[in-house]
């Protein structure tokens, strides 16, 4: 078993880990256990009743959380043109197209989301390894490859944010920081879990959602009750 530090144990009495508690309690519990100096995140971790390892069971989305999630996105986007310029108005933090390209085959990576025109895949493509490997590759179905880049940068800013099933079959998502208001995180636990249960595939049989807790970034965490989403 891991060993915790003294902070951390007396924070953990704060929460039975045999219960569970309703969601604005669950995070009203994590706000109050949180004693880093920082501003912790808070994350929901959902354990689906899939199988993560057949393709037709594969869940994966965005939501944009009606919080946002407390950071501030770098919105990097591949574009030329009149995009580039449409990308530029909507607040994207840096533009371009081979230059960018060039530019982070040199070892630049300071965004946090890529977003790429259609037309610009066949050269983003070929960063496939320094992006992929970061998570960092433009996918169609996150939304962030599109002509509508002014939107998907909007979206971005306002707090979207992609889920993607891991191989353990659990979801992990941020959904804001300690210093949100309880209301305001039990909101973004709504609009994720809202957002997940869209998102169940046709194959998935049985309890799909099996599991919810919500823990800060140093802090215990607070098993969710379930049944009020389903």
């Amino acid at each position: 078993m891991a060993k915790h530090g003294k902070k951390y144990v007396e924070a953990a009495k704060l929460i039975d880990s045999e219960a569970t508690y309703e969601p604005l309690e669950a995070v009203e519990l994590v706000k109050k256990a949180a004693t880093a100096k920082f501003d912790e995140t808070v994350e929901a971790a959902v354990r689906l009743g899939v199988d993560p390892r057949k393709q037709d069971q594969a869940v994966r989305g965005v939501v944009v959380l009606p919080h946002g999630t407390g950071k501030t996105q770098r919105v990097l986007v591949f574009a030329k043109g009149e995009k580039a310029k449409e990308a530029e108005a909507a607040g994207a933090d840096f533009v371009g197209d081979q230059d960018m390209i060039n530019k982070i085959q040199q070892g630049w990576f300071e965004f946090d989301v890529c977003v790429a025109t259609p037309d610009m895949m066949s050269e983003v493509g070929k960063l496939g390894r320094l992006l992929g490997g970061k998570g960092l590759m433009p996918n169609p179905k996150a939304g962030t490859v599109t002509f509508d880049v002014a939107k998907a940068v909007q979206e971005i800013k306002a707090g979207k944010i992609e889920y993607r099933l891991d191989k353990a079959g659990q979801i992990h998502a941020p959904i804001g920081k300690v210093s949100f208001d309880a209301a305001q995180l039990n909101e973004n636990l709504k609009a994720l879990i809202d957002a997940l249960n869209r998102a169940k595939p046709a194959a998935a049989k049985g309890v799909y959602l099996k599991g919810i807790a919500v823990s800060s970034t140093m802090g215990p965490s607070a098993r969710v009750n379930t049944t009020v989403y389903r």
